[in-house]
């Protein structure tokens, strides 16, 4: 049996083990939208819960346009050109409007990124800045949350007298779901916000994909939605292929809500039991080009894996591990319980740690193979996690540790897809952290 995972900008097929009961789990999306560019025209004359972006627009002299940076695949192509024409026929040309880039920590989009996010005309005709979260002069302190989080956000964006937000929603190992407020949190905001969202803590609670509800980390960033607030969002969602499938335009928290729970319903997949091994992809193209983002993918097969199973990644990797700073603290710690011991000290701190508790949390449940041209990391001994040159080689290793008969669940597009054991999400945190 053949199957094709998500890799990189097109695929890997990958033949399947014989004697192995296999499992492939894939969301139903809708399909594409017939005339996608008519159809946010239209979200954005009659949105949800919101005044349209025209009445919003008029009499206002500055606008902001938050994007997403390239670890969405956000077809901005289709979105901005309608709703900057808007913007225009209002009065904002493109000498009012900043298109404003929301990179958290990321590193900031070079010009030949910014070109195929937006597109050449959009490029030429307005200013695209990243927002640059290291540099303390270029954020204001707008208030501070009931759990102490400090709010820092990116001076131009409280500068602007309209502000909008634009996104994805997608399945989030944090937020529940992407989009939404996370475009002005960790998006907009300073390192020392991020800090504290992603703190050990907060990561340690009920947090995971798809839990919205009595999500510690969801809630601070409404909290910090409604200190700092937006005018109007604008999010959409994507099919296997990237092509536009829905528009949730409207009030910014309404509206994404909205999206979310139909998106869930398109995503979320049901097994009737956990599986031995999982082969997952990383999502393909932009997400699966560095490992710092493929962990992602992990987290998208934890929920499904037994207590002690495996876990088989297929990721690019085509722009290696990720931050200096991830990379280091990956070489750093012998063991994910050393590093666990390291992150909850109160003076530790280092950009990107949240991503390796991500992955000692995987750890915690199952053994990794992670399948790719070339490994962009050494792992030390004691962490779970080993490379190979391709999927039919990981899959027989992890075969090997398993008795008969095996169980193999598949996940071609892995993070898009919310896999569940009889429809139960799966909350990271330790506290929360139940053998399925």
């Amino acid at each position: 049996m053949m199957v094709r995972l998500d890799f990189g900008r097109g695929g890997v097929d990958v033949e399947l083990p014989r004697g192995v009961s296999v499992e492939v789990v894939q969301g139903r999306r809708r399909g594409p939208l017939p005339a996608p560019e008519a159809s946010i025209r239209q979200a954005l004359l009659e949105p949800i819960a919101s005044e349209s972006l025209a009445n919003l627009a008029r009499g206002k002299t500055k606008a902001v346009v938050v994007i997403s940076d390239k670890t969405r695949p956000v077809p901005y192509s289709i979105v901005l050109p309608p709703l900057l024409q808007l913007l225009r026929d209002c009065g904002l040309g493109p000498d009012r409007v900043e298109i404003l880039v929301a990179t958290g920590l990321h590193r900031p989009n070079d010009e030949h990124e910014l070109r195929e996010i937006v597109g050449e005309e959009t490029l030429r005709s307005y200013r695209i800045r990243n927002h640059v979260a290291r540099d303390d002069a270029s954020h204001a302190w707008a208030a501070t949350t009931s759990r102490g989080t400090e709010i820092w956000i990116d001076k131009g964006y409280l500068e602007a007298d309209l502000r909008i937000l634009t996104g994805l929603i997608e399945p989030h190992l944090m937020a529940g779901y992407s989009g939404g407020p996370k475009a002005l949190c960790p998006g907009l905001a300073g390192v020392r916000t991020i800090r504290r969202i992603h703190g050990p803590q907060m990561l340690e609670g009920r947090v995971g994909p798809g839990i919205l509800d009595n999500n510690a980390f969801r809630e601070e960033l409404l909290e910090i939605f409604a200190n700092v607030g937006a005018e109007f969002l604008c999010d959409v969602t994507v099919d296997r292929q990237r092509r536009l499938t829905g528009v949730f335009a409207g009030h910014p928290i309404t509206a994404h809500r909205q999206g979310a729970l139909e998106v869930e319903k398109q995503v979320l997949v049901s097994v009737d039991q956990p599986a031995d091994v999982v082969l997952v992809s990383a999502g393909g193209y932009p997400l699966d080009q560095t490992l710092y983002q493929s962990i992602k993918g992990m987290i998208a097969a934890l929920n499904v894996v037994r207590p002690g199973g495996a876990i088989v990644l297929a990721a690019e990797l085509a722009e290696g591990a990720g931050s200096p700073e991830f990379v280091k603290l990956l070489a750093s710690v012998d063991s994910p319980q050393a590093f666990m011991e390291r992150v909850w000290q109160p003076d530790f701190f280092c950009i990107d740690q949240w991503m390796v508790q991500h992955l000692c949390q995987v750890l915690r449940k199952a053994f990794v193979w992670i399948v790719a041209p070339r490994p962009v990391v050494t792992f030390r001994e004691g962490f779970a996690v080993r490379w190979a040159a391709s999927a039919e080689e990981a899959l027989q290793a992890a075969l090997r540790q398993v008795k008969e008969p095996a169980r193999l669940v598949v996940i071609p597009d892995g993070p898009y897809t919310l896999a569940t054991v009889r429809g139960q999400k799966f909350a990271l945190g330790e506290a929360w952290h139940q053998a399925t």
